[in-house]
């Protein structure tokens, strides 16, 4: 059987907690959506929290709460999602690219000024949107410094966390405390995103959530969402168990993480540079090849192993690869090989030997 590069980790509790769900009298958002949201505030800490049906529902009242006007800018990477460009534009407002490091996912301080110093003459750009693309976090105290509204995109990067301890050869320990340490801290408004592609997985739907005092308020203010904005309560049933089991889950991506990184570290691919203290929570295994993606990809299909493009669906695909040199560069040298607590250690034995035997 081929070993795929995602697979929600999705067990026999889930699949208990969505039945218990679905024997109640109402399956939409209701006491489980509750429950959800008491069940998150604990592990993340902030002060006010909407359960929604999608990221993208997320990221429009999350603008919307900003106060953004029609013809404003909002700064993003572009290695962002394909789908901030939809949400962002039907809302009258005009997506402004930045390019990333040539080191990394994410962007810093240096690419957002350029790319707000090169913008559109009078655009007036209200906000940064802050994915954390693969699951690393970005400089968020330098970004912070530059004084520019920022909405965090964490739902790649639920467990990693900032950790002052290098000290023994596991790392810094996973726990509730370390889970609460980082992501979206410096955003007025964070999204979790629970697709079947994030870090936790109820299906679909996202978390809407702000630390900030006034951030909350405004959230509050909101006043009481039409049902269809939110998550049903099947999804939130397995949500509550997703965060009950994330720690369990960390240490299993660990583990495989460990096992790649010896055999990638014998080749001459390269990995990404997460920013010095922080510890990456793994969501993904990206190399970023130096000989062709194709033929990396046709020798892991003989050995039964799916390996994919790490920046597809992503709003790079869309521009001008000349603007965005380094982003464009990654993109299409960037692969992912499969790393999911789910994966067996005889499967990841498999794709640690595939990594080591790379062409």
């Amino acid at each position: 059987m081929k070993i795929s590069v995602y697979s929600p980790t999705i067990r026999r509790k889930e699949m208990d907690a969505v039945l218990s769900a679905l024997v109640e009298d109402r399956i939409g958002p209701g006491e489980q959506a509750k429950f959800l949201v008491q069940t998150a505030r604990e592990k993340i800490k902030f002060d006010y929290c909407l359960a929604l049906r999608s990221p993208a529902m997320a990221l429009h009242l999350a603008l919307k709460s900003l106060g953004t006007e029609k013809g404003q800018g909002v700064l993003v990477s572009a290695l962002s999602p394909f789908y901030y460009a939809s949400v962002i534009e039907d809302m009258g407002l005009v997506p402004v690219c930045c390019d990333v490091p040539a080191s990394s996912a994410c962007i810093n301080r240096e690419t957002i000024e350029k790319a707000y110093s090169s913008r559109p003459d009078g655009l007036d750009t209200r906000c940064i949107v802050l994915h954390h693309t693969l699951g690393y976090l970005p400089d968020a105290e330098a970004i912070a410094e530059l004084g520019i509204p920022v909405i965090e995109d964490c739902s790649q990067s639920y467990g990693a966390f900032m950790g002052n301890d290098k000290s023994g050869e596991e790392g810094p320990s996973i726990n509730d405390s370390a889970l609460n340490s980082n992501a979206g801290n410096i955003g007025i408004f964070s999204i979790l995103g629970l697709e079947e592609r994030d870090m936790l997985t109820s299906g679909g739907g996202a978390l809407l959530y702000s630390k900030d005092r006034r951030g909350a308020a405004v959230l509050r203010g909101l006043g009481d969402l039409p049902p269809e904005y939110g998550l049903p309560d099947m999804n939130a049933a397995m949500a509550v168990v997703q965060f009950r089991e994330a720690a369990k889950n960390l240490l299993k991506r660990r583990e495989i993480a460990r096992l790649y990184t010896q055999s990638a570290l014998r080749t001459r691919h390269k990995s990404f540079i997460q920013q010095a203290d922080a510890e990456y929570n793994n969501y993904a295994f990206p190399l970023i090849l130096e000989t062709g993606v194709k033929e990396v990809k046709a020798y892991a299909r003989k050995k039964d192993i799916a390996v994919e493009n790490a920046f597809d669906n992503t709003l790079i695909g869309t521009l001008k690869g000349d603007q965005y040199p380094e982003a464009y560069s990654l993109s299409l040298r960037t692969v992912l090989f499969p790393i999911y607590p789910r994966l067996g250690m005889a499967d990841a034995g498999k794709v640690a030997k595939l990594i080591l035997t790379l062409p």
